[in-house]
């Protein structure tokens, strides 16, 4: 925990205020005469090459570039690590924390109480000598971006601020952790603030919770939060030599991330001659690429079902509800409360605290509408098994220089990346789904043998939630030897599958990774589930690849070169529409003039839908608008999930039941009128209310929600339907990349939906927009001469 000495927003108001040319001065002298430089060139589309002797350089160059695009979005985020949003930006307003948002006050009472500078330091210091080097170069390398424009030549949004300073090596710890607690305690920020003992004297538990309630809170506070039904995703696909045209292999990257925020992907090509050359993209604050390609393997991510951190049942002393027991031994909860300056508060208003407890299995949570409150006989406490995780780093350098998906799963043997699956395929043919996570090291066993009360037990099945006996101490994760941190399944036990044929994922488990082939077993269970419903882009994902590999989908011959799967991503079928269609039109064809007038409109306008999610589909947001409500009419499905057949079930409507017939019907009708309250007509097409407007030209997007099953995910975070100014694409589709190999290297072509910089009056804001929404790519320049044959302006070169 961070010591009152060590938070830098913890100095008065007065000292912050210092003029921040002499804070960059301080923090960013000039590099000596001779020394090492760093060059970066711009490409079309403004995505930077940097080329330097070494990481440090490499660091120093990508900080400065993404800060071209970026700064007044890293200043911020800097602001939220310092817990000093609510002092600048106002204690109610909000800002994101993680992957969700927060009121300000709650980001800065969270931050404060978890980062912990000096476990970071010393969890830094452990990393190898290139990891520091380039988290050295990293920081000065912004801090140089910061002096060379001085605070008036900032963007708009920051320009002149006075929260506008310098990183240091501090804040770009808290950045890898806040990135690697996403998963978990993160997630959960809002429960952690929520813990507060019960009250002196109480005697009774919490009023019992339905489980269908608590499973709904629980998915308001899991990593995929969304009330809308969609959730943070991604698709990979690798092929193999069996499955492509040239025997080569070829991969598929389609991140679904936020349009938004520090979590925006940014393209850039990282070259030490003779040592390193790797292109892709990354995100957050870091100096490395995470999803891209070199000359001989190619990778991408997909977030996995793994779990990240287990809750703890507490059993509490009678006499005092922070005091908890072990093996029958009291333990003190430790107390620590955390005050924001009273500059945060606005003056005269009190002072905003919180105090925080914490147990050895980590901080005390309470979720009272998930049946696990505080009370004063039980209370819960999280273990986040990626806090202090700061192998990332080094495993994505280790993968930059990979030959082979063999030295590419090599590379992830430390267990660095921290929520994510990779998928990879190499020039020799071969295709690798590796799920090398971190997952506490729980088996199914241990499960059983340390379930907490029946109440919390039951939402392992029901919510995924793991919740152990926290009164003995066997219930500890194991500790394998083997595995890179302590508590944690050893890679050995993590699910891999290298095959010449093809793997897929799209955010489902290990088990369909390749649908032919058995899945590894005697996995943990909170790695993933086996023989449960898919998500629907996990079937059509499936769908698409049989259908190309059989020769039915319409394409030539039965092979996926990079041709076909530009085309197949961008396809833009329907699954949900796919699957239910043909009953709902026979049950409309048989309803005759029973049908009300708006359920007669909208069976006349999807009757005539193509079933897919372009731009030019009239129908398609009705069809959205009625799946949203009749997905979840209780025994919707005419085929339920059958475990032998998950990629075909479930399947239809069961439109014989006449209570399912007229939900179905009720939501149908209903669908017409939001679109109608929204000002839409029922037929409208999906490119007229999902579009975006980039410098006066309004684009429309091709693209589906979570829930409809569409490949190219686009959705509207924080919009639980239509309305007036019709749908606000904030989410989805983001670096996209189809890599192939020939003689030379890579041939790769890419996307970034939403351009390079984050800062809405710069020309790379949304500039590959309208590539994305005609279903057109760029080709990617790896190779020097595509470089400079794609050069935009001058190259920078840069001494550090």
């Amino acid at each position: 925990m961070t010591s009152k000495n060590a938070t830098p927003s913890r100095f008065p108001l007065a000292a912050l205020s210092l003029g921040l040319a002499a804070l960059l001065a301080a923090c960013a002298s000039a590099p000596p005469p001779g020394g090492r430089s760093v060059t970066i060139e711009r490409t079309t589309f403004g995505i930077a090459h940097i080329t330097a002797p070494d990481y440090e350089g490499l660091a120093y160059g990508s900080a400065y570039a993404h800060a071209q695009d970026n700064v007044c979005q890293t200043a911020e985020h800097l602001l939220t690590l310092r817990g000093e949003r609510s002092q600048f930006l106002g204690a109610q307003n909000t800002g994101e924390l993680g992957l969700g948002r927060a009121p300000n006050a709650q980001i800065d009472l969270f931050i404060r109480y978890h980062m912990d500078d000096a476990a970071l330091a010393r969890a830094g210091a452990t990393t190898s000598p290139e990891v520091q080097a380039a988290l050295r170069g990293y920081v000065a390398g912004y801090n140089r971006y910061l002096q060379d424009v001085g605070p008036n030549g900032l963007p708009e949004a920051c320009r002149g601020k006075p929260w506008v300073r310098p990183m240091t090596a501090s804040d770009l710890a808290r950045a890898t952790e806040m990135s690697m607690i996403q998963g978990g305690l993160g997630a959960l920020a809002g429960a952690v603030l929520a813990a507060v003992p019960p009250a002196p004297g109480a005697k009774t538990g919490a009023a019992p919770v339905e489980l269908k309630e608590a499973v709904a809170e629980i998915g308001r506070h899991s990593f995929n939060a969304n009330p809308e039904g969609g959730e943070l995703g991604s698709n990979g696909w690798a092929f193999g030599r069996n499955a492509t045209p040239d025997g080569r292999g070829l991969l598929l990257g389609n991140p679904h991330f936020p349009w938004n925020g520090t979590n925006r992907f940014w393209e850039m090509h990282l070259t030490i001659p003779g040592k390193l050359d790797v292109m892709g993209a990354t995100g957050g604050l870091s100096p490395v690429v995470a999803i891209g390609f070199n000359k001989d393997v190619a990778w991408t991510h997909t977030v996995s079902t793994g779990k990240r951190f287990t809750l703890y049942e507490l059993k509490l002393d009678p006499a005092d509800p922070t005091v908890y027991l072990v093996d029958g031994q009291p333990r003190k909860m430790l107390a620590r409360t955390v005050t924001l300056p009273a500059a945060a508060t606005g003056g005269n208003a009190p002072a905003v605290q919180h105090t925080f407890y914490s147990t050895e299995w980590g901080p005390v949570i309470s979720l009272p509408r998930a049946g696990l409150g505080w009370t004063a006989q039980r209370a819960y406490a999280i273990r986040d098994a990626n806090t202090l995780n700061v192998r990332s780093a080094e495993a994505w350098m280790k993968m930059a220089q990979a030959r082979n998906v063999a030295e590419l799963r090599a590379a992830m043997g430390n267990q660095g990346m921290p929520w994510i699956n990779t998928i990879a395929a190499d020039r020799d043919g071969n295709a690798m789904y590796a799920d090398l996570s971190v997952v506490p090291d729980v088996s199914a066993d241990m499960l059983k043998s340390c379930a907490p009360s029946p109440a919390a037990a039951a939402l392992l099945n029901a919510a995924g939630l793991a919740v152990l006996d926290g009164s003995r101490a066997a219930c500890a994760w194991n500790r394998d030897s083997t595995a890179a941190s302590p508590g944690i399944i050893a890679p050995a036990r993590m699910p891999v599958l290298v095959t010449p044929d093809y793997v897929q994922n799209s955010n489902d488990s290990f088990w369909l990774s390749n649908p032919d082939i058995a899945p590894m077993a005697g996995i943990s269970p909170l790695v993933g589930p086996v023989g449960v419903p898919q998500r629907l882009r996990t079937r059509s994902g499936i769908m698409e690849i049989r259908g190309r590999l059989a020769g039915t989908d319409g394409l030539p011959g039965n092979r996926m070169g990079a041709a076909e799967l530009r085309s197949v991503i961008f396809r833009d079928r329907n699954l949900a529409g796919m699957l239910v269609m043909d009953d709902l039109q026979a049950a409309c064809r048989a309803a005759g003039g029973s049908l009300g007038t708006d359920q007669a409109l909208g069976c006349r306008v999807l009757s005539a839908w193509d079933r897919t999610s372009n731009a030019d589909s009239k129908g398609a947001p009705l069809f959205r608008e009625f799946w949203r409500k009749a997905k979840d009419i209780p025994k919707v499905w005419r085929v339920p999930f059958d475990p032998a057949q998950p990629v075909a079930t479930p399947a239809g409507l069961d439109m014989a039941t006449p209570a399912t017939r007229e939900a179905v019907f009720k939501a149908l009708g209903d669908a017409v009128g939001i679109l109608r309250t929204a000002g839409f007509a029922a037929d409208v097409p999906l490119g007229v209310p999902q579009s975006r407007l980039v410098r006066g030209q309004k684009i429309a997007l091709h693209g589906g929600d979570e829930f409809e099953g569409v490949l190219n995910k686009l959705e509207s975070q924080g919009q639980s339907l239509i309305d007036p100014k019709g749908y606000n694409i904030n989410y989805g589709s983001s670096y996209m990349q189809v890599v192939s190999f020939d003689a030379n290297g890579p041939v790769a072509q890419g996307l970034l939906t939403y351009g390079q910089s984050s800062d809405p009056a710069s020309p790379r804001a949304y500039d590959q927009l309208p590539l994305f929404a005609a279903k057109q790519w760029h080709p990617l320049p790896f190779h020097r001469a595509d470089v400079q044959a794609q050069r935009v302006g001058a190259p920078l070169q840069l001494a550090y």
